[in-house]
C-alpha cells in the first residue's frame, strides 16, 4: 500500500504556492502614475517618430490591464488580438503548460491596441496575422526577449518614481488584485483570466484581499 501511495504522490502535479502581501500590488494611485508617465512619453514618441516609447506603453498597458505573463507578451502576434467587429479579447496561445486561453479586455486597452497596430502599419512594420506584435529596438522582425521586458518595466517604473521592489510581474499581481475586487470577489473569473490550472494558485489573492478580514478589523470596538 505504501508503495502505491508513493507512486500516486510522485504523479500528482506539484502546485506552487505564491507568497504575497499587500506590498506586492501597485496601488491605484501608482498604477495611474505609471500609466500617465507612459502615455505622455508615447504621445511624444508618436510626434517624433520614435518607436520605443510607443511600443513600451502598449507592452505595459497589456501587462497592467490583461495580466499576461512576460513570455506570453513576447509571443503575441497580431492575429491573437480579437479587436475588430465587436471583439474584445486577447488569445494567449503559449500559456503555462502550452495551454491556450482567451483573456477578455476592456474598451480602453482595445482602443489602444487598434491604434498601436495602425501606428505600426503607418511606420512600415509588418502587421499580418502571423507577425509579432512587439519587436526589438530595430523595429524590423526580431523577437523581443523576456529580459528586455524586465528592463522596460524597470526603466518606466523609475521614471514614474515607483518603489524599487516592483517588477514586471507586479503588473500581473496588481491586475489580479484589482480584477478580484472589481468582479465582486469572483475567484473563478480571476483564475480564468490569469490562466491558472488550479484554483489553489488563485486562492492566494483571496487570502491577501480578504474582505471578511477587512470588515472584521473595521468592526472592532472603538
Amino acid at each position: 500500500m505504501g508503495a502505491i501511495l508513493g507512486e500516486i504522490t510522485k504523479k500528482r502535479p506539484k502546485i506552487m504556492s505564491l507568497e504575497l502581501t499587500q506590498e506586492d500590488f501597485l496601488t491605484e494611485r501608482q498604477v495611474k502614475r505609471l500609466k500617465k508617465t507612459l502615455r505622455g512619453a508615447a504621445r511624444e514618441g508618436r510626434r517624433n517618430g520614435k518607436y520605443i516609447p510607443v511600443r513600451d506603453w502598449c507592452i505595459l498597458h497589456i501587462a497592467l490591464d490583461a495580466g499576461l505573463r512576460v513570455s506570453e507578451i513576447c509571443d503575441l502576434k497580431i492575429g491573437d488580438l480579437l479587436i475588430d467587429q465587436g471583439g474584445s479579447s486577447i488569445i494567449v496561445r503559449s500559456g503555462k503548460g502550452d495551454k491556450k486561453r482567451g483573456v477578455s479586455i476592456g474598451a480602453d486597452l482595445k482602443s489602444h491596441l487598434k491604434q498601436y497596430i495602425e501606428w505600426k502599419e503607418d511606420h512600415g512594420q509588418p502587421t499580418g496575422d502571423d507577425d509579432l506584435l512587439f519587436l526589438s529596438p530595430s523595429g524590423k522582425s526580431d523577437r523581443l526577449s523576456r529580459q528586455a521586458i524586465y528592463h522596460i518595466f524597470k526603466r518606466w517604473a523609475k521614471r514614474a518614481d515607483l518603489p524599487d521592489r516592483f517588477s514586471i510581474h507586479s503588473c500581473r499581481h496588481t491586475y489580479a488584485s484589482m480584477l478580484y475586487k472589481s468582479s465582486d470577489y469572483n475567484l473563478r473569473l480571476v483564475q480564468s483570466q490569469l490562466g491558472h490550472s488550479s484554483i489553489q494558485t488563485t486562492q492566494v489573492y483571496a487570502d491577501v484581499l480578504n474582505k471578511d478580514a477587512e470588515k472584521a478589523v473595521n468592526d472592532l470596538p472603538q
